[in-house]
């Protein structure tokens, strides 16, 4: 199968669907293709299913704040999977697509069976890390009418980290904890790289507003 054919009819779908946010638009989607373009080829994972499990990987929009949440990824693997059952992709490799897009999510928290749903969990995971997991985890705390920091205790030194209440505590409550959920070595080590990244910010922000 022609993987440029691929991509073209995946980002065709995805044209009329509308993003959850503003750090999940195409954007987003596109970074984590190259993400996943980059460790399949160290993994040498197979590309036909984890290009178009990143392509479609957020092809239904949920909210971050919505109760259906836990639930996106699947419906998310469902639509993908309906969607590249109408064109001429290969048929034994939509389950592998559904698992891989299922199995991306943080919130649901399904365990990756297959190394191209590591590869994908892991290029969506990056996308949420260093300067560019800074700035989406800005635009979704400001989309959510959330403080930037809890003025009395603003990195979480006495308190647990609450991300429901204030956009910094979700370094603490999420970000942070990613590296170690990484399935592929270097996934792991590109997270590692990014988290410092996230952390030098953190301590500039620290002698601006402390």
């Amino acid at each position: 199968m022609n993987l440029e054919w691929l991509q073209e009819q995946c980002r065709a779908f995805l044209s009329d669907i509308a993003p959850a946010d503003a750090a999940h638009d195409i954007g987003h989607i596109m970074r984590v293709v190259k993400n996943v373009m980059y460790l399949t080829d160290i993994e040498q994972s197979n590309s036909l299913i984890t290009l178009p499990s990143a392509w479609l990987h957020d092809c239904v929009a949920v909210a971050k704040d919505s109760p259906l949440r836990a639930q996106g990824s699947n419906m998310a693997a469902e639509a993908a999977t309906k969607f590249l059952a109408g064109t001429a992709y290969p048929e034994e490799l939509l389950p592998e697509v559904f698992h891989a897009i299922e199995a991306h999510s943080y919130t649901a928290n399904i365990p990756t069976r297959t190394l191209e749903a590591a590869v994908v969990q892991d290029a969506d995971r990056l996308d949420s890390l260093g300067a560019i997991g800074i700035a989406r985890c800005l635009l979704v705390g400001g989309r959510l009418n959330r403080p930037l920091c809890n003025n009395e205790d603003p990195f979480c030194e006495g308190r647990d980290p609450d991300d429901g209440q204030f956009t910094i505590d979700h370094f603490y409550a999420k970000l942070f904890k990613l590296p170690a959920t990484m399935k592929t070595d270097a996934g792991r080590k590109e997270a590692q790289r990014r988290a410092g990244i996230m952390r030098r910010f953190l301590d500039d922000l620290r002698k601006e507003i402390t």
